[in-house]
């Protein structure tokens, strides 16, 4: 199967890749206030469930995370960097599999929001994998600011480590600088308009891999719920974390028989 079918082909590539590849996503929710203006986590909650990714890396999540953790049974890493009247907002990691490191990367642009980089190291099968979640700002000049600290800190990442980078780049243009940047290190980014819920039309949310041949599938969650629950839709992934090789003999076979009848020859891979 050609890399670029597989990235068109979410759900059927994840029903034959082994529990060692990694399902993640990244979710901007809005703060759990839907796009009918109804703050609901517990809606939320079940997009997530939907999504059937094992590692969801969210923006602009409150003081319910640990409702919707625990409404999924799934570990919450919080790397909330606001403290808001209604408490504290920002970047979180929801995750099944074991956390081994967090790191925290202040983003904070001179008076802007204060941002961050939540920087996590997973357990996946074995293998240690890198996860950085973050949310860049509104202005070009925060954005590129915020991307120059990221290339830095992976700059210093062994070249052979395993790493995912998720978030909302808050980039409405496709050509713009932060992105050429991050793709010129980490891989072209697959784009999956997200961006509004209802109708998207804009790449917002952003998964990056390297080495970019880990990248298996990529799309845009849609559904009905999806489109009410948050403003942004949810953009998930598939990730080897090892070398992995697409077993083509299957469909070597079947073009095989096809072309010589009903012999049943055997064939040299």
């Amino acid at each position: 199967m050609r890399h670029s079918a597989s990235l068109a082909n979410w759900q059927a590539l994840s029903d034959q890749l082994p529990e060692s590849c990694l399902r993640i996503a990244s979710y901007n929710v809005h703060g759990c206030v839907g796009t009918d203006g109804r703050k609901d986590a517990a809606r939320i909650a079940e997009v997530i469930r939907e999504l059937e990714c094992d590692t969801i890396g969210l923006q602009e999540v409150d003081y319910r995370l640990d409702y919707i953790a625990g409404r999924l049974g799934m570990q919450a890493v919080p790397g909330l960097t606001l403290v808001r009247h209604d408490g504290p907002f920002g970047n979180a990691l929801l995750t099944t599999r074991k956390v081994l490191d967090v790191r925290r990367l202040a983003l904070g642009y001179g008076r802007r929001e204060p941002r961050n980089a939540l920087d996590v190291d997973l357990d996946v099968s074995g293998t240690r994998l890198r996860v950085i979640v973050t949310h860049l700002g509104l202005f070009g000049a925060e954005r590129r600011w915020q991307v120059r600290k990221l290339l830095d800190v992976l700059k210093k990442t062994p070249a052979d480590e395993r790493v995912v980078v998720l978030g909302d780049v808050n980039e409405w243009l496709p050509l713009s600088r932060p992105l050429r940047w991050m793709n010129s290190l980490l891989g072209r980014s697959v784009v999956e308009r997200s961006f509004p819920s209802r109708w998207p039309l804009f790449a917002l949310d952003r998964v990056w891999v390297r080495p970019r041949p880990a990248l298996l599938a990529l799309k845009a969650h849609r559904s009905p719920i999806a489109a009410r629950a948050s403003d942004h839709l949810p953009v998930k992934a598939i990730v080897a974390t090892q070398n992995l090789r697409w077993d083509q003999r299957p469909l070597a076979r079947e073009r095989h028989l096809r072309a010589v009848g009903s012999r049943q020859e055997p064939i040299s891979y």
